[in-house]
């Protein structure tokens, strides 16, 4: 699931971020409900939150191998 290989393809990281995306979206919507009434279940909320958190990161480099920032190390 994560991006180890930086010779992927744009279109393969492209299929990649929208699947994480859709994850991460669903993560907290669930997260979401969870929290409206207090969980039952608090070791679940916290690995659906450090799940989230993780889907954040690997959107957020992928994003970067699609669209690198030339000024960033300048």
């Amino acid at each position: 699931m994560e991006p180890k290989d930086t010779t992927e393809s744009p279109e393969v990281l492209q299929i990649r971020l929208v699947e994480f995306r859709t994850e991460h979206r669903d993560l907290d919507e669930a997260i979401s409900r969870m929290m409206l009434a207090p969980p039952e279940d608090q070791l679940l909320l916290r690995r659906l939150k450090k799940r989230k958190l993780l889907l954040k990161d690997r959107i957020s480099a992928i994003e970067r191998m699609l669209d690198p920032d030339p000024d960033e190390y300048a």
